[in-house]
């Protein structure tokens, strides 16, 4: 058969169109739940903190050696000059501390572009993951997140639940296969 004959036979073959759902009904005008999102992000092996200035991480932070931050006032001793290069510097990096721009309380998942990274390979690179987050940026579901997303206004973006994990059939489970061995989300009211 000839490409036209082709292209004709499946355009007059094609299923019947239909409307797409409305969405409307799992569109929440609450706010999402703190405690419902610390929840979820402890069952995936996280730990959320509440914070009610960037000095309360400084506990948690001086455990780790080598820090990097993408905003100086998270830790103004952490590793500042990083974002010139490709990320190959950052190998070493212990704990990486970045901005969230949004949670979803049903799935402990934080929204973070590439405003907040610099550099998109620190959440994976680093050992450890420092989230801040502000508590009002907490929404109920992922349907509420895409909503507020959008369309995309950064060349990349991410959701971040929980540290890497990962289990083979012998049911030996690995952390920090694929990013970061342990995340801590810094709740910020």
């Amino acid at each position: 058969m000839s490409r036209e004959s082709i292209l004709s036979a499946v355009k007059q073959n094609q299923p019947e169109q239909h409307p797409l759902p409305e969405l409307e009904p799992f569109h929440h005008s609450e706010a999402g739940d703190p405690a419902a999102f610390t929840k979820v992000v402890a069952f995936l092996g996280g730990q959320v903190v509440s914070i009610k200035i960037y000095a309360d991480m400084l506990p948690l932070i001086k455990e780790h050696p080598l820090v990097v931050t993408t905003h100086p006032e998270f830790y103004p001793d952490g590793m500042q000059n990083w974002e010139e290069g490709e990320g190959r510097q950052l190998e070493k990096v212990d704990l990486a501390i970045i901005q969230g721009r949004l949670g979803v309380a049903e799935n402990g998942a934080v929204w973070v572009t590439d405003d907040e990274l610099k550099v998109r390979a620190l959440p994976f690179i680093a050992q450890h993951l420092a989230i801040v987050l502000k508590s009002s940026e907490i929404l109920p579901t992922m349907h509420d997140a895409y909503r507020k997303i959008g369309g995309p206004d950064a060349g990349f973006g991410v959701f971040i639940a929980g540290p890497s994990k990962t289990a083979d059939i012998e049911q030996s489970l690995v952390l920090g296969a694929h990013g970061a061995k342990s995340l801590t989300v810094f709740l910020i009211d």
